[in-house]
C-alpha cells in the first residue's frame, strides 16, 4: 500500500520527535502492509516554518537510516501545506515540495484549519489552477464546517480538488461525525486517497489497514484498493521511477 501523508521525518514538526522514534514507526508501516511512504511533515507558517530545503535535509538523513537498518519501505517526500497567504509567496519561489502529478497538474497536499475553511479558499484554488498546481485536501471529514455542512465540499470539488480521508476517521479514531462523514463521502465516491496521517505508536499510528478493511466493507475490495494503492500510486508515481 502507499501512504502519502504521514509525518515520519524526526524532530521537524509534531509528529515524530527522534531518529529513533521515527524508525520505529516505519518498522511499524512496514509490518503492517505500507510498502511506499512519502512523508509529508507541517508547512504552517510561523508554526513549522518548513520548505523543501528543510524537509530535504530531513529526508535525505531519514532515508539513509532507513536503508542502514534494512527497513523494507520505498520513501517519497513533500508536505502537509496549511493555507495561508505566506504560501502563494513560498509557491513562487518554488519553496514548496509536490507529491507529484495527475493529468499534467502538480499535485500539493493542502490542508485547512481544523475549524473551517478559510474565506477566500476558492480564489487560492483558482490561483493554484492557472499555475498548473491541483490541491488534495487533506483530511476535510475532520474539519468542524465540513462535518457540520458536507456541501460545503462541493466548490472545491467543482474546481477539480481531490480528497484524501484519514484511516482512523474510517476506523472511528476521530469520533462518530468524522466517521459519518468519512462513510458518506466513500459511498459517495469523493474519495481520492486514504491516507495514515499518522503523528505516532499511540492513537496516530502509520496503519492503513484498519482504513482499507472498514472501506473495503462499504465499497468492495476493488474500489478500496484503488484508495490506498492504485490513486496514490498514480499520484506519487515520478517519486519512485
Amino acid at each position: 500500500m502507499y501512504d502519502i501523508h504521514c509525518h515520519l521525518l524526526p524532530a521537524i514538526d509534531d509528529g515524530s520527535p527522534s531518529l529513533e522514534y521515527s524508525l520505529d514507526m516505519a518498522r511499524f508501516a512496514a509490518a503492517h502492509g505500507t510498502t511506499h511512504m512519502v512523508l509529508t511533515p507541517h508547512i504552517h507558517c510561523g508554526r513549522y516554518d518548513n520548505d523543501s530545503a528543510t524537509i530535504h535535509s530531513a529526508f535525505r538523513l531519514f532515508t539513509q537510516a532507513v536503508l542502514e537498518h534494512d527497513i523494507q519501505l520505498k520513501l517519497g517526500m513533500a508536505a502537509e501545506v496549511r493555507l495561508s497567504a505566506e504560501v502563494l509567496g513560498m509557491f513562487e519561489q518554488q519553496r514548496l515540495p509536490f507529491l507529484g502529478e495527475q493529468d499534467g497538474m502538480s499535485i500539493l497536499l493542502l490542508e485547512f484549519p481544523h475549524s473551517h475553511v478559510p474565506l477566500g479558499s476558492e480564489n487560492f484554488i483558482d490561483w493554484l489552477d492557472l499555475r498548473g498546481c491541483r490541491p488534495l485536501i487533506a483530511h476535510p471529514e475532520r474539519n468542524k464546517e465540513i462535518m457540520r455542512n458536507p456541501q460545503r465540499l462541493q466548490p472545491l470539488l467543482s474546481r477539480g480538488c481531490l480528497l484524501q480521508v484519514t484511516a482512523g476517521s474510517l476506523a472511528g479514531r476521530f469520533g462518530p461525525a468524522a466517521l459519518a462523514l468519512a462513510e458518506q463521502l466513500l459511498l459517495e465516491g469523493k474519495i481520492d486517497v486514504i491516507a495514515s496521517d499518522s503523528h505516532n505508536l499511540n492513537h496516530r499510528t502509520p496503519d492503513l489497514t484498519e482504513g482499507y478493511e472498514h472501506a473495503r466493507e462499504l465499497v468492495g475490495d476493488q474500489q478500496a484498493r484503488k484508495l490506498v494503492v492504485d490513486n496514490p500510486r498514480r499520484i506519487v508515481a515520478a517519486q519512485f521511477a
